[in-house]
């Protein structure tokens, strides 16, 4: 049971989640070892539950967190040559040979997965924590620069706190020359220079929405690359009941939609008055 995976240490707490079947891929279960939950969560960090983190936010539970990061797992991570494995064991993975990964964490409030995330992307990827709050945008940035590989992370530009409509997603433009590598300058095989400059204009090759929507919002269907995927809680039509949704978008724009288990999230809404 989730709660079983409750430990003493970020290291119990991991591999508790890892016997429970939680975390199943060694590259998940790595990058979670990597980033300490008590540089995010403001109290009992390594129980594997949400906790309030102010501004009627939360900080999802661990097992949560790993369920997104696992549905997730094959956009996130560098391109694996077709009918290869990783060293971890991980299938071919999709997604464009040569194209550095770029990935948007809307409502990434105290910015833990923001962070497990970038242990992921590779180093020329990107992801963006995205709130429609300033102090939590702000609070995601202090608490990454608690340690040494969050403070590269942020001074590398490889992750990004943002203040924006997360309904709306996001468009950010490619570091250029500023930051040469991170993000990507260059094309993939196969990909023209007119869309590479859209995909970094406002692509991603993996949406992360960590607050329950209306509805599956088009424009953020929109912003997918293809290949991409979105993890998403949005609310069910008839009840205050909320689904896990995922959205799919193959190599030729082709969208699939798919519901799978019911969870309880805080909306994805305005700014707090």
């Amino acid at each position: 049971m989730a709660w079983r995976s409750s430990g003493a240490t970020n290291a119990e707490l991991v591999e508790n989640l890892w016997r429970n079947k939680l975390i199943t891929q060694p590259l998940v279960k790595s990058a979670f070892l990597k980033v300490d939950r008590a540089h995010y969560a403001p109290e009992h960090p390594y129980e594997d539950s949400p906790q309030p983190i102010g501004h009627q936010a939360t900080i999802s539970a661990p097992h949560m967190h790993a369920h997104a990061v696992e549905t997730l797992l094959p956009f996130l991570l560098p391109k694996v040559e077709s009918g290869h494995q990783s060293t971890d064991g991980v299938a071919s993975v999709i997604g464009q040979a040569g194209r550095p990964r770029r990935v948007l964490d809307i409502g990434s409030g105290s910015g833990y997965l923001t962070h497990v995330l970038a242990e992921l992307v590779g180093k020329t990827g990107v992801v963006v924590g995205l709130e429609h709050i300033s102090a939590l945008k702000e609070l995601g940035e202090r608490n990454m620069a608690k340690s040494p590989e969050g403070r590269a992370l942020l001074e590398s530009g490889r992750v990004r706190f943002r203040v924006g409509d997360g309904r709306k997603g996001w468009s950010e433009p490619s570091p250029g020359d500023a930051q040469p590598g991170v993000g990507g300058a260059a094309a993939a095989p196969g990909v023209t220079k007119e869309q590479d400059k859209k995909d970094e204009a406002g692509g991603w090759d993996a949406i992360h929405v960590g607050a329950a929507a209306t509805v599956l919002h088009e424009e953020l269907v929109r912003q997918l690359r293809s290949p991409g995927r979105m993890f998403i809680p949005v609310n069910a039509d008839t009840s205050w009941e909320q689904y896990i949704w995922t959205v799919d978008k193959d190599e030729h724009g082709d969208v699939k939609k798919k519901k799978l288990y019911a969870v309880r999230y805080v909306p994805l809404t305005d700014a707090p008055k």
